[in-house]
């Protein structure tokens, strides 16, 4: 029992429904179902029937809750585990084909840099600008794309205009 109770009180402190805070659960809706039983049997009132049944869709929702969290961590293992398969799978494959290109006739110097050069020159004609020829494009100001935004010598022109009067 006090083991139970010390194993109660740190799953309240593990995230995600823990077996002993499940089984703590269900004894307290169980008892809590035993006692609305007892009231309704005692004083005939129909009040306890709605309880009981608000408790029961309560109780039910809770472990339905439960599972749908387990199986939602199962699911996320099983993923897990397939990603971290496929990437050694992979990365098996990528030593193996490393191991073959170093294996071969190829000197050291020969083909590796011709690829290393080719792509550089993709990355270069890439990385171009659009305008390569020279030509140099003013960009948008906000004053002037918006047309509510004022500067000083907008303002320079209202008083010439009213000193104009």
């Amino acid at each position: 029992m006090a083991t139970f109770l010390t194993d109660l009180f740190t799953s309240i402190f593990t995230p995600g429904p823990t077996p002993t805070l499940l089984a703590a659960t269900n004894v307290s809706f169980a008892a809590l179902q035993l006692v609305f039983l007892v009231l309704l049997i005692l004083t005939y009132s129909i009040h306890f029937i709605v309880l009981s049944l608000l408790c029961g869709g309560l109780w039910w929702s809770i472990n339905w809750f439960a599972a749908e969290l387990e199986t939602a961590k199962r699911i996320e293992k099983e993923k897990k585990n397939e990603r971290e398969t496929e990437q050694s799978d992979q990365h098996e494959r990528r030593r193996r084909e490393r191991s073959v290109e170093d294996s071969g006739t190829e000197t050291e110097g020969g083909e590796g840099r011709g690829m290393g050069e080719e792509r550089r020159r993709v990355t270069r004609t890439t990385l171009q600008p659009e305008d390569v020829e020279g030509e140099v494009r003013k960009r948008r100001s906000l004053g002037s794309s918006t047309g509510d935004l004022s500067t000083d010598s907008e303002w320079d022109k209202v008083e010439e205009a009213d000193t104009q009067r």
